[in-house]
């Protein structure tokens, strides 16, 4: 079963208020509470907690979610991906390596 993606407005496809073009169609396990957000600012505005960061000890861990196919991936396969999904294919949006720093430990 796909698992639920919160925020603001989430379409099938992970898309959210914040973030609505083709190509944004990945979520975010936040570290914090294990839940999916479409993005971090959909986690800031609803969450009533503050966000963690994903160590890079845990990479491992499926915390990445394809809109398009909802296949999950660990965080150090979605880092490698070159924004592509590695299940089907499916276009990331590469201007999201912009906000790494959000949701994973800077090395």
């Amino acid at each position: 079963m796909r698992p639920t993606v919160h925020g603001l407005a989430v379409d099938q496809a992970t898309r959210c208020a914040h973030w609505r073009s083709e190509f944004d169609i990945a979520a975010i396990q936040m570290r914090c509470c294990g839940l999916y957000y479409a993005c971090r600012q959909c986690h800031d505005e609803t969450a009533g907690h503050a966000a963690q960061v994903w160590p890079v000890a845990e990479w491992d861990q499926a915390a990445v979610l394809c809109g398009a196919c909802g296949g999950e991936m660990s965080v150090k396969d979605y880092l490698a991906c070159a924004s592509r999904c590695p299940g089907c294919g499916a276009a990331f949006n590469p201007g999201c390596a912009g906000h790494h720093h959000l949701y994973f430990e800077v090395v």
